[in-house]
C-alpha cells in the first residue's frame, strides 16, 4: 500500500457539511454531487457521503480512511486471509475508481482506494 489518501465522514445534511467544512478549510469541494462531495486538503481528500441505515436500524460507519494502492483486489484479498472480515468487496465507483473496505480483527473499518485522477500536493 501507498499511503493514507481519503477520510469520509458521513452526514445527514450533504448541503449543510459541504458549506461547514468549506469554510472550515477555506475551500470549495473539486467534486460535488448529491452522493458524494471531495474536497483536496493540501494533496489529501476528505469525502461527504450521505448518512445511511443499515436494515437493522443502526447508523453505517461514520468514518472511514482509505489507503491507496494499485491493486484493491489484491489488497482486499491479502487483508482477508489476515483475518478481516468484509465490508465493501472492491467495486468501481466511477472511471477507473476502485475502492473496497474490511473491518480489522478488532472491529475498525479500513478502506483502500484506486484513484489514478487524484495526485498529492
Amino acid at each position: 500500500m501507498k499511503g493514507l489518501r481519503t477520510t469520509i465522514y458521513r452526514v445527514s445534511a450533504m448541503n449543510a457539511a459541504k458549506d461547514w467544512y468549506s469554510k472550515a478549510f477555506d475551500i470549495e469541494p473539486y467534486f460535488d454531487e448529491s452522493f458524494y462531495i471531495g474536497f483536496n486538503i493540501g494533496g489529501y481528500e476528505l469525502g461527504l457521503h450521505p448518512e445511511e441505515e443499515e436494515e437493522s436500524g443502526l447508523k453505517l460507519p461514520s468514518v472511514i480512511s482509505y489507503w491507496a494502492t494499485d491493486n484493491v483486489q489484491v489488497d482486499y484479498d491479502k487483508l482477508i486471509t489476515l483475518g478481516a472480515k468484509p465490508y465493501e468487496e472492491p467495486k468501481n465507483v466511477g472511471g477507473e475508481l476502485i475502492v473496497a473496505s474490511v473491518y480489522d480483527p478488532w472491529g475498525n473499518l479500513v478502506g483502500l482506494i484506486y484513484n489514478p485522477y487524484f495526485k498529492l500536493d
